[in-house]
């Protein structure tokens, strides 16, 4: 059996948020682009506060940040294990990287979209 999976409660809490905190360490590490959201994010999360009216937006707009983050993490992921298993040239490798990236573009894309708008409201009206 799995040892891993023996522990509960509390004792797998905390064993999970050291992964998730090694998680976020190793992609601030090792990807720039990362490093750059986080950033963003820093910046954006408060704003969202001033941006937004009412806490439906406030929480649309930081919403689409953590999202954001949370897709550069799965793409990271997924560029790691496919890495881990061949660094040659594969037309398979190439294609879950880059979709994994079109799925980066896409909330970058909502991200930009949602506050654009959210911006243009608040500064015209």
């Amino acid at each position: 059996t799995d040892p891993h999976s023996a522990r509960t409660g509390f004792a797998r809490l905390v064993r999970a948020t050291g992964y998730s905190i090694d998680g976020f360490a190793a992609a601030y590490r090792g990807e720039s682009a990362f490093r750059q959201e986080v950033w963003a994010a820093a910046v954006l999360l408060p704003l969202a506060l001033w941006v937004g009216h009412g806490w439906v937006e406030i929480a649309l707009l930081m919403g689409t940040v953590l999202l954001v983050l949370i897709v550069e993490l799965l793409n990271s992921g997924i560029e790691t294990a496919i890495d881990r298993v061949s660094l040659e040239f594969h037309e398979l490798s190439k294609r879950a990287k880059d979709v994994a990236s079109a799925a980066v573009f896409l909330s970058l894309a909502l991200c930009g979209g949602v506050w654009l708008t959210a911006l243009w409201q608040r500064l015209t009206h």
